[in-house]
């Protein structure tokens, strides 16, 4: 029993590293590169941006869901005024790019005017500790990441009606300079 007992604690202590990974991943660590297909058909890298621009990653649980529908037409319905700040943003799930509940078909029905990240494999999302271990799809963060490739901030209260404003106001507070 006590050999059991020993098992199970251990084997909790892992699921609870793994819950709170993203406790792990903090302001200043070095984000966490990747190389994900997208809706638009390219594929983007986190390192093509580093020393050009700073980078937004708005995790989403699924497409097509309530919330996440919310966030991507909030996102969408601003994306003049986002794209006034020299950054290149993101909506990433661990959906698939492809197929009739894929991202690209998500983006499509949303008008979005931003590419959508998909990342079936979850490494991405697991190295970003963004991955739910009981529900395996991501969790809703965002993720905003210097032009020196850092992590500067990490949103774990993401509300999908106001994420356009909130992710203008926290681009504002990181001193994000405006194209225009």
């Amino acid at each position: 029993m006590g050999t059991r007992l020993a098992a199970m604690t251990v084997v909790g202590f892992l699921g609870a590293s793994t819950l709170h990974g993203a406790a792990d991943l903090k302001v200043g660590d070095e984000a966490p590169d990747f190389a994900l297909a997208a809706s638009d058909g390219k594929t983007y890298r986190l390192s093509d941006f580093r020393g050009k621009k700073a980078v937004v990653i708005a995790w989403f649980p699924r497409a097509f869901t309530q919330g996440c529908t919310i966030e991507c037409r909030s996102l969408a319905k601003n994306g003049e005024k986002i794209r006034q700040y020299a950054v290149a943003y993101f909506m990433a799930s661990v959906d698939p790019v492809d197929g009739e509940k894929g991202n690209k078909a998500f983006a499509e029905s949303e008008k979005a005017d931003f590419p959508l990240l998909g990342d079936p494999t979850k490494e991405t999302a697991a190295a970003y500790g963004a991955l739910h271990p009981e529900r395996g799809s991501a969790q809703r963060w965002t993720f905003y990441i210097g032009k020196d490739g850092r992590i500067a901030a990490i949103d774990r209260a993401v509300k999908p009606a106001t994420s356009a404003e909130d992710m203008m106001a926290r681009l504002d507070e990181l001193k994000v300079a405006r194209t225009r």
